[in-house]
């Protein structure tokens, strides 16, 4: 018999078992009946009927596309065929073609590499600096004050159903979690888990942060966050212990470790919980869960839901010495960016050594750059990238828009969009790689740029360093105050983000999210003109501002898409817009 849950198990929409990733998408099957031979888009004529006058090529395909049929590999052979067919008529495939001598009539073919697959962009910042010092020259209006023009008839405000209850009904047991990754994989973690112990109607334990070996921060939970201040935010929907009861601890010998560990797939439903999870939280009393990422479904019921709202932009707040120093930094940002009325651009920038490294993206390092993400590669994921059949392609990265932007690039991209070099911009990042080199252009463009070493002092740094996570909550409240949030590269820090700061601008999330595969064809092109470039960057810019108000889709996360989950649509008014 199940304990109390605030889930009814009559919901028959809900499947017991949990469902695969949202990412996943279930293969169709091929059928392999010999009656499909007949459905083939083209016919080969029996070499017996064939006129005499056949030349030797067409019985030598004959033979070869019969045996093929007879062997049943039609269906390897015509997607091949296919593909290969599409790849040449795209372009994917290049060639120059050129006579060499023109007396022994030699024909010399080069392979071009494809469109967008090679790193250009010095070239093509090249040709363009003197428009981009031009256009500052002439410029009349401030890019910061009409980046934002949507015109909607309603804006978003927070209204997540605070339905509480008058008193807790008694705990079915006490969960724990524990959060790994970086500082918002963990935050991901700690909210979904308020969900699940909400659900369950399970004492949930301040969640234990697991040692990454990528991270490597010791911090813990009340190093990060005000851990009184999530408690009581919470204390009328979930209930939050700071450790086990000494009578359960001493059931387990005193050794959380003893605590059974259950494995949960990734994504489980809410009915999945109820019926796996339950049922050993009652005859346990306690159950573990390690690690938690993504281990609770996108899709929940709304009240379930509303507790990942309550818990991710209401109850999780930073600890007292991170908001101290952040709303340092953000005051000293907007006093440097008074002649903007101070509105600034952050930027997360996304360069550092392992991310290169992890893209297998080339840029103009040439054989020293080679190396040394062969060895940064190996440092940090020891024969993942040799693994037999393995084929890193730089070039194919590089057009599907998977490489991390280089500083240079960001650069361009914004003073393309107008904003001029008085623009005060937050750059928020770990160590840029070869950031002499490559933070040099950026600086020419935006003199008037800014980092947490920069804004802050070594004083103030000093008992965050070694903190990956609380670094990270400094650039977190920097980027969330500025007037325009710039990404690069995916990943929890700006999915977070935008989901923020929809929930604090009236459900606009005022950042650029660059399309790559369209830049990595703008700047791969030296001979581009800047009125041309121009156009393509403020294009983008106006597509990211119709693109703020985005609602979240039945696959999507509440965290990066708030509405409707957590905040209702109004009427614009002069106030609110």
């Amino acid at each position: 018999m199940h304990g109390y849950s605030r889930l009814s198990t009559s919901r028959s929409s809900l499947s017991p078992s949990p469902p695969s990733s949202p990412r996943y998408r279930q293969l169709r099957s091929l059928s392999g009946s010999d009656s499909g031979r007949g459905s083939v888009g083209f016919s080969v004529r029996d070499p017996k009927q064939s006129s005499s006058s056949s030349s030797i090529m067409e019985k030598l395909v004959f033979l070869i596309l019969s045996a093929v049929f007879r062997r049943k590999g039609l269906l390897l052979f015509a997607p091949l065929l296919y593909i290969s067919m599409m790849l040449l008529y795209m372009g994917s495939v290049n060639f120059d073609v050129s006579i060499s001598n023109l007396k022994t009539r030699v024909v010399s073919v080069n392979k071009r590499p494809p469109s967008g697959s090679v790193y250009r962009s010095p070239q093509v910042f090249e040709k363009l600096w003197p428009f981009m010092e031009a256009e500052t020259r002439n410029s009349s209006t401030h890019a910061l004050s009409t980046a934002w023009n949507s015109r909607v008839h309603h804006v978003w405000k927070p209204c997540i159903n605070r339905s509480t209850l008058t008193v807790l009904p008694n705990s079915n047991g006490f969960l724990i979690i524990e959060a790994n990754g970086g500082l918002n994989q963990q935050r991901l973690s700690i909210c979904d888990a308020v969900a699940v112990a909400g659900l369950l109607n399970a004492s949930l334990v301040i969640p234990i942060f697991h040692l990454n070996s990528v991270w490597r921060d010791s911090s813990k939970f009340g190093d990060i966050f005000d851990e009184e201040f999530f408690i009581q935010a919470l204390s009328k929907h979930v209930n939050i212990v700071r450790e086990l009861p000494t009578d359960v601890l001493q059931q387990y010998d005193n050794n959380i470790s003893s605590i059974v560990n259950l494995r949960v797939k990734a994504w489980s439903s809410p009915m999945y919980y109820l019926h796996k999870v339950l049922p050993k939280l009652l005859q346990l009393r306690a159950v573990r869960i390690a690690p938690f990422s993504n281990r609770l479904a996108h899709g929940v019921p709304p009240d379930v839901q509303a507790l990942r709202c309550l818990a991710n932009f209401e109850a999780l707040r930073f600890a007292e010495s991170i908001r101290t120093l952040a709303d340092l930094m953000v005051g000293r940002m907007i006093k440097k960016s008074s002649q903007s009325g101070g509105k600034y651009v952050s930027v997360h920038l996304r360069f550092e050594e392992d991310m290169v490294a992890f893209s297998c993206c080339e840029y103009d390092g040439g054989e020293e750059e080679k190396h040394e993400m062969d060895l940064a590669r190996e440092r940090s994921w020891r024969g993942k990238f040799r693994r037999r059949g393995r084929v890193i392609r730089p070039g194919a990265n590089r057009v599907d828009g998977k490489c991390p932007l280089t500083p240079l690039e960001v650069g361009m991209m914004l003073r393309g969009m107008g904003f001029d070099n008085t623009t005060v911009i937050y750059v928020a990042a770990g160590k840029i790689y070869k950031a002499e080199k490559y933070m040099a252009p950026l600086r020419q463009m935006f003199p008037r740029l800014e980092t947490k070493d920069t804004i802050a002092t070594k004083e103030e740094l000093a008992p965050f360093k070694g903190h990956s996570s609380r670094l990270a909550a400094l650039d977190y409240t920097v980027c969330l105050h500025s007037e325009v949030f710039v990404t690069t590269q995916g990943g929890n820090f700006p999915h977070f983000l935008m989901g923020h700061r929809r929930y604090i601008y009236a459900g606009h999330a005022k950042t650029v999210k660059p399309d790559k595969r369209k830049l990595a064809l703008t700047f791969d092109d030296p001979n581009i003109r800047w009125k041309n470039f121009a156009q393509q960057m403020q294009d983008m810019l106006r597509h990211n501002d119709l693109k703020g108000m985005e609602m979240k889709k039945s696959s999507g996360s509440l965290y990066t898409f708030p509405m409707p989950d957590c905040m209702c649509k109004v009427p614009k008014t002069k106030n609110n817009g």
